[in-house]
């Protein structure tokens, strides 16, 4: 990405967020337009998915604390287009930067080179290893594996050394030529008055060689697409939309450089029985008017576990919602959350025999407790 593309996109208006919003406001609006234009919810849709490319590089940068650090220092500095200081014999100089903030991505670069050579007037530096691009991906958990958590094959595509030329550039037989300009740093260093700006060469791109006879396959930039699968361990208790980040598992750097990272968003499928809330799973389970009435102990089942045995206490209204402790989903720190169980009192459609005699019965001897006489009194005093 260009100095001029870094510092003239808002990614806080493209969030939606004002600039002083915290990590987890940031986190929540990204969650929120990830799920509105998701692809897989726009099918087809360029623009949706041109949206979901701009949410993620801006959640990219404001998500990590350091490099929303730099991104905001660029912005502060050079958002107007040029850096510009009066020198001693006064007047304004307006600097090219190029492509200093290819290294605002991790590893080497960034602001920190912009003023790297500020005073070192006709010095030249090595060029700096380049931090490799993170890489997007996702992947589809059933219920138990998020809530148990597995380890699932991801087949990644990313940027590595072309295999053709081992990241040279150069068509097989021919080497690279160290660039004049630079003499093989990548970096030049140009004086305006008392000042010396350090940069990325123009000639080498900041490579610090030259290709005459380009790769037949990486067309001399010494970078192609590369697939691999990866094995990949989701922990346990992952939520559904949950992104996680893998360090060091994505695009391979340059010239030494660091790895990038590989950011999994999972989605996680539903339950036919059980149901989630945090660590929590929730069951419900049908019991009858006898049980809810008398009370009695009611079998449950867990997640692929043995059932637990509940008392459910006389007089139990419908609704109503006991605990099985340590039989719900794992946490971060090996225990287990509960498993929240609501009673739904079932009430037979077609009653006959001894039952319709049975209820009758009841209702005669309960005909004096009318259920409605405490809603009435309210009503009449409100």
């Amino acid at each position: 990405m260009s100095t001029k593309d870094y510092v003239e996109k808002d990614y806080y208006k493209v969030l939606g967020v004002p600039k002083d919003a915290t990590a987890a406001e940031i986190k929540k609006t990204y969650r929120k337009l990830a799920r509105e234009f998701h692809p897989d919810a726009n099918k087809g849709d360029a623009k949706a998915e041109e949206r979901f490319k701009d949410i993620s590089e801006a959640y990219d940068v404001l998500s990590d604390e350091k490099r929303r650090k730099e991104y905001d220092e660029a912005r502060s500095l050079f958002g107007s287009g040029g850096f510009r200081s009066g020198g001693p014999a006064g007047g304004n100089y307006n600097f090219d930067f190029g492509d200093l903030f290819s290294g605002s991505q991790g590893g080497g670069g960034g602001i920190g080179d912009v003023f790297g050579g500020l005073f070192n007037r006709g010095g030249t530096r090595q060029a700096q290893p380049r931090r490799g691009a993170d890489v997007e991906t996702e992947v589809t958990l059933s219920f138990e594996e998020a809530v148990d958590g597995a380890t699932v094959p991801l087949r990644m595509t990313s940027q590595a050394p072309c295999r053709v030329c081992s990241g040279t550039g150069a068509k097989a037989g021919t080497t690279p030529r160290v660039c004049p300009t630079c003499v093989g740093a990548g970096t030049v260093s140009r004086g305006q008055g008392a000042f010396a700006l350090s940069e990325p060469c123009r000639d080498c791109k900041g490579r610090g060689m030259l290709v005459d006879d380009p790769c037949t396959v990486c067309h001399g930039s010494g970078r192609a697409s590369s697939a691999r699968t990866m094995q990949v361990r989701i922990p346990a208790g992952v939520q559904d939309s949950q992104r996680i980040r893998l360090k060091g598992k994505g695009a391979q750097g340059e010239r030494g450089g660091q790895p990038g990272d590989l950011y999994v968003t999972v989605h996680v499928d539903s339950h036919p029985v059980f149901g989630r809330k945090g660590d929590n799973l929730t069951v419900t389970v049908p019991v009858s008017f006898p049980e809810a009435a008398l009370g009695g102990t009611i079998e449950v089942p867990t997640l692929g576990g043995p059932a637990v045995k509940l008392k459910l206490p006389p007089g139990s209204a419908n609704g109503l919602t006991m605990r099985a402790r340590g039989k719900g989903a794992t946490r971060k720190d090996g225990t287990r959350g509960d498993l929240l169980v609501t009673v739904e009192v079932m009430v037979p459609r077609n009653v006959t025999g001894d039952a319709l005699n049975a209820l009758e019965h009841y209702r005669e001897a309960t005909a004096s407790d009318d259920p409605r006489a405490a809603l009435f009194k309210a009503a009449e005093g409100a």
